[in-house]
């Protein structure tokens, strides 16, 4: 079995930078909802926000990396003539995915890198005042929430565009 350049790139933008991205996110969300400060040491809530940092930072680091492999590397293929795009607008069952699926992907999903790092610049500016961090806890598991979630649609739409049309 062998795996073309196209099937290379898009592994490493979908499962590659996709799953660190999805893991990051597990990770950073665990380490929100814990900062919480109740019966918390000074060294802990230091530890924590420490792993927080990282986590919200790789999550960050790997939403940007699955955005730009998409919109540089990935997507002129989809877009080539007779290509991908092509064959959905041809087959009125897999219009949709083109009409909806591809214009959350090309515009939309880039909101979550911008959301993703908002949240790692907040803790990073906060990461020396645990309190004023606990108090921005909750909005920031919403914002870090919304960047997954948009995130996360764009590659369900991904997975389903490429399973209309793979990459050749």
């Amino acid at each position: 079995m062998e795996i073309t350049y196209r099937e290379f790139w898009t592994l490493v933008h979908g499962m590659g930078l996709g799953a660190v991205f999805l893991l990051a996110y597990a990770g950073g969300l665990a380490e929100l909802w814990a900062l919480r400060g109740v019966e918390e040491t000074a060294a802990g809530l230091a530890s924590r926000t420490r792993r927080l940092l990282i986590g919200t930072w790789l999550m960050a680091g790997a939403a940007w990396g699955v955005v730009l492999t998409g919109t540089w590397i990935v997507y002129p293929w989809y877009r080539e003539e007779g290509g991908i795009r092509d064959a959905l607008l041809a087959n009125p069952n897999t219009e949709l995915w083109h009409t909806f699926g591809m214009e959350w992907k090309e515009h939309i999903a880039w909101i979550a890198p911008f959301l993703a790092t908002a949240v790692a610049v907040i803790i990073w500016h906060y990461r020396r005042h645990p309190k004023k961090l606990e108090a921005l806890r909750k909005p920031l598991i919403v914002t870090f929430t919304a960047a997954f979630l948009i995130a996360g649609v764009a590659g369900l739409f991904g997975a389903m565009i490429t399973k209309a049309g793979p990459i050749r």
